[in-house]
Parts: C-alpha cells; structure tokens; sequence
C-alpha cells in the first residue's frame, strides 16, 4: 500500500526543490506527502534488508498493563513507592522530596497517588491505604515554592535583578544561531527565550488561556524553525555530566515529574510503555544491549561510554568526505551490507577486519542498521512513545521542553549515544551545499530508523501511518536542531535538587543519633585540621573564597569576590601559578567544582558568576579538578 503512494508521488515531486512551499496544516510543521518522499523510501530500504535478512527476530512485546500498574510503576520510578503498599509510611526522604515539589508537580503526584489507592480499595489489598490528602497536607503552605521562596505559579516576565546587571556585558549562551543581547530587567523574556528560572508545567499552566499560548505554531522548512536560546545565567548553565550521581538521581526523579505535569497540563496522555523481557545475544555487535556492548568495550578500552562499533562507523562516514551527495539518503547495496556485517561480527574485535573494503554509503547504512538492530529502542521502550508524543503538543517551545525532559530521563548510555549520533547528523548538515541533505533531509531519512521499532505498536503504525511518519520526522528535526539545548539540567530543577539536599540536612541534624555522629566527626575533623593547619590556611574572611585543588597541586588560593569574578578568572589564576603538576595543564582539562553544601557536585562553566553562585550556596567547597580525577 504505502510503495504504491510512494510511487505515484515520486516523478513529480523531483521537480519540487526542498524547501518549496506547500500547504501545511496541523500544530506543528505537518510535512505533505510530497516533501515526506525521502521518507517513505528510507522505510522501503529498511523493509528490503529486513526481507534479506532470514533469521527470524524476535519481536519485543509490550505488556498491557492491569489498572492503577502504570500508577504504581511511575511511582515507583518517581522514588515515591513508600506513599502506598506495606513500606507505606511517614517516610523522611519523601516527606522533604514533596516539600520541594511545585503546585503541578503535586498535583500529577496526587492525581497517580488517587488511581493507586482506588485500585488497592477494589483489590481489597491488605496494605495500609494513604489518604492523598494526609500525604499532602503537611506540604500545602509551601504552595509550591522552589529554592529561596520563589513562587514558581508565576511566570516572571523579567529576568531576576541579579541575572541581568551586566546584561549588555554578558557573553549570552547561543545555540548556534542568532546571539542576542539578554532584555534588561524591565523588558519580557522574548518568545524564543527558554525560561529555565521556572517549571515548564508552571508555565504552561499560565499560558494555557493566554493568547501567547498560540506562539510558534506551524512552519515548514529548515528556516522556519525558531531561534530558541538560554537567556545567560549568573549562577552558571547545568548541563549533563556535571552533577554527582547521587544529584542525578533527584534530577531523574524531578524530571519524570515534570514531564508527567506537563503533559497533564497540556491534555496529552503520559504513558510510560513497559517492554517483556525476551531473550537477547550477550556478545556480538549488531542486536546486542547497549549495556553489553558497553560492557564488553570496556575491557578492549577501559572508560568507554559509546559503543567502539558505532564510534568506528561514524568515523568511516567522515574518512571519505561528508560532502558526497545523498549521504545518508543513498543506501548501501543490500546484499553487501549484510556480508559486511556478517564479516564484523567475527573479525572487529580480533582486529582483522580490512575497512578499506567498506563504501561510505555502506557504511551509512550500517550505522542505521546499528541503531534499527537494538533489542530495545535507542530512545528506550518507556518513552519511544512519550518521544513521538511531543509532536502533539500545543507551541515548539512546548515540544522543546518536553524533549529536554526526555532526554534527562534516558538511561547514561542511551543519552550518550543518542548525543554522538545527534553531532554527526549536524556535521552532515553543515555540507548540506554540497551534500544536500538538509535538516528535513536528514530527519527525513533517520526518524525511521529511530521511531519504527520491530514489533512495537506495530497497529498503531498502520492505523496512523502518515500522521505518525510526519509527526516523528519533526521530532528528529527538534532533536537534531535544538540538541544543545537538550543537554542542559533546567536551573529550576537543580534549584529544586539543591533545596532537598538543604532540607535533607536540617532535618538529619536534628536526628540524636546522626548529632552523636556528627559530633565525632566534627571532633575528628577538628583534630585533623589542626595537623593540617598551616600559616596559609588562616580562617577566610568574609566575601573570601579559599580554592582547594588537592589532586593537582599542595597550595591553595584564597580569592577574593568580586561582582565580575568568573569560574574562568578562577581556573586561570590557579593556571598561572607554575607549581606542582599545574605546569603540564591545559585549560581545557581543569574545571571549577562546587561541591557540599546544598548540592552534592557540580562541574562550573567558565562563565559563572563566582559571588551570585556564593549567595547560593554559601557553605560549599571550591575544588579546581579534571573531569575524570
């Protein structure tokens, strides 16, 4: 059925130049049938090399969950299962978790807490039952403020007094497009302006019945998707990899809350799917687990975080030149492909396989083959739906958002793999001139290879085949056009991570036995630091930071805070001095850290304000490190 459109529309859409316009309909960019040719033949070579390959794959099955189980996993996957079922109980940690939730984050909580507890009554479960209310009344005078006593239910129009002082000084963090000065205080975040400051679900709560709710809609080419930028922010922009793990956590759990919120807020469906376990390969290249592969990498190169097969395809891609025309579009011949990937199995790891025989387009194909032959969706079998259920909300920043949430909540190989694919597909639009794939191009061809999953919803597919394929197709123009973004921790949830950390402390002091711990340890330390006490550790006087980098060099600084003071100007001056290893350095290689206090770690860009980041967190450390010690 669809080769046969696919045939009907080919001729004439050839005389059609990318980019034309058509009639568009819909929220979003709906592409037409014509524009979507690229496609529908992407899926015809796929159904091709599937038809070649005889071994029979397993299908993945996604369960159908029983009522209130969906509930009850979210839960559980939120670190909320104490609120119900025999581990129910006042528990502490939720307790300051709720504490620090905003007005929508509740209530997506509650709205799931409800549907567990109705489902328990019927069942006639023996367990102790919550009232949702008993849950949430100790919480409710708090309303929902984040970190500080920020009210998040409205939505500021003016960037804090502190974020834009220097507003015209500041060098802003662009996306790779337009660099616009940050508005003074008293002019309104602009539509393209990403508002980390408060919650998404926030926002769009206070948007739903305004007419700027409407902004950003529909659109079709490359040029017609906005220039979405992070307004600069003084206590520094937290992206991926620079929290602790145990911050991470928080993140993860904050982040599937919001999600959930905002998609609450916006009327669309939430559902995390849950796949069956079936059998996979342990060893091997193609249908392997990211995990295993991972796993056995890391033998070859300890530290590896992408798979070295999908490190080494790209790198093939690139030997030849990345201007070839089609690259990506044109595919490798079917059969030599198979034979390439048999002969990769047995000899990439022995080091014998000769890559001088593979053709850039073979190649090509095998890095989508890679990605296709995953025993789980590389955007995982929980959120492959959530990921293609951005494309039904309302505004593009909307959809933005919720894919900076998806992108939080992917497990660390599948985000780290996800992000070197999404640069390469960047890199090939960057010889769009000469290549000419563009960004549709180029989504075009990868959103089948990402989307259409063996055996996954495969009704669903048929039964909305075209909504699905144009709707999956702007989602990976989204993922590749806004991916540095993506990788940013929203400022309000790390505001939120901070306050926990915070809270978490108060109330652990005042535990008895924690207090006889921390009075040892504080005797312990003491004792220490008198050993450890030199002439140049004098007590630091106020508005004084003492800089620590105990893995690089014996002496430490103490700077003094100045309102233009920067991360950077840091890391400089502990460079300048030429003692200890420090000479071998490259400034590059050494980052600022902020660690305790009411965060556990967290990695400083350069262009953080050293005084306002002080004013947050008055009680941490400053450690200059590389990444890895």
């Amino acid at each position: 059925r669809r080769s046969g459109q696919y045939t009907m529309n080919h001729d004439h859409s050839k005389k059609t130049p990318d980019g034309a316009s058509f009639d568009r309909s819909g929220s979003q960019d709906s592409l037409d049938e014509l524009s979507m040719d690229d496609y529908w033949k992407e899926l015809e070579n796929i159904h091709e090399t599937r038809g070649n390959n005889h071994e029979e794959r397993v299908a993945l099955v996604v369960k159908e969950p029983d009522e209130g189980e969906l509930e009850e996993e979210w839960l559980k996957e939120a670190g909320l299962s104490n609120l119900f079922g025999e581990s129910s109980g006042d528990s502490l940690e939720s307790v300051v978790f709720l504490s620090t939730l905003t007005r929508t984050q509740k209530a997506a909580v509650e709205k799931r807490v409800e549907t567990v507890t109705q489902t328990m009554r019927k069942k006639n479960k023996q367990h102790q039952i919550p009232d949702v209310r008993d849950i949430f009344g100790v919480q409710n005078d708090s309303k929902g403020k984040v970190c500080g006593g920020s009210e998040p239910s409205t939505v500021r129009t003016s960037e804090s007094k502190s974020e834009t002082q220097d507003g015209t000084k500041d060098p802003n963090f662009s996306l790779g497009m337009d660099t616009q000065k940050t508005p003074p205080e008293d002019m309104p975040f602009l539509d393209t302006d990403i508002n980390l400051e408060i919650s998404f679900a926030e926002q769009a709560a206070n948007l739903k019945d305004s007419s700027i709710g409407k902004m950003c809609k529909g659109g079709g080419g490359d040029t017609l998707l906005p220039n979405f930028r992070l307004p600069k922010d003084k206590t520094g922009t937290t992206k991926i990899g620079d929290l602790a793990p145990q911050d991470m956590k928080k993140v993860y759990s904050l982040a599937l809350i919001e999600l959930t919120a905002l998609y609450d807020i916006l009327g669309t469906e939430f559902k995390q799917q849950k796949a069956v376990k079936i059998k996979t390969k342990d060893s091997g290249l193609f249908g392997v687990p990211l995990s295993v592969l991972l796993e056995q990498d890391q033998k070859k190169v300890p530290g590896t975080k992408i798979p070295l097969i999908f490190q080494k395809l790209i790198a093939q891609i690139e030997e030849t030149t990345l201007e070839t025309e089609g690259l990506l579009r044109i595919p490798g011949v079917a059969t030599r492909v198979k034979s390439l990937c048999q002969e990769l199995e047995a000899k990439f790891y022995e080091g014998t396989f000769n890559w001088e025989n593979v053709k850039q387009h073979d190649a090509a194909s095998l890095l989508k083959l890679f990605i296709r032959e995953l025993p789980q969706p590389l955007l995982t079998v929980e959120y492959l739906k959530a990921f293609q259920d951005v494309q039904n909300l309302p505004t593009k920043k909307q959809q933005l958002q919720a894919l900076n949430l998806l992108v939080l909540l992917l497990p660390e190989a599948n985000r780290d793999t996800l992000k070197v694919l999404l640069e390469f597909l960047q890199r090939v639009i960057d010889h769009r001139d000469k290549n000419k794939m563009t960004l549709k191009n180029v989504a075009m061809v990868m959103a089948p290879n990402l989307f259409t999953f063996h055996g996954f919803g495969s009704k669903t597919i048929e039964q909305s085949e075209f909504v699905m394929a144009a709707g999956t197709a702007n989602v990976m123009r989204f993922m590749i056009q806004y991916q540095k973004l993506l990788w940013t921790i929203p400022k309000f949830i790390v505001n939120q991570v901070r306050k926990q950390n915070t809270e978490s402390q108060k109330k652990e002091k005042k535990d008895k036995a924690m207090k006889k711990l921390l009075k040892k340890m504080a005797y312990d330390r003491e004792k220490h630091e008198k050993q450890e006490k030199t002439a140049n550790d004098a007590d630091v006087p106020q508005g004084v930071i003492r800089v620590q980098a105990p893995h690089l060099s014996r002496v430490s600084m103490a700077i003094q805070l100045t309102e233009e003071l920067k991360a950077g100007d840091v890391v400089a001056r502990f460079l300048s001095q030429k003692s200890g290893n420090v000479r071998t350095l490259k400034k590059e290689e050494v980052f600022l850290y902020e660690i305790g206090g009411n965060i556990g770690e967290r990695c400083l860009d350069d262009d953080t304000y050293m005084k306002d980041l002080y004013q947050l967190n008055p009680n941490a450390e400053w450690v200059i490190k590389s990444k890895q010690s």
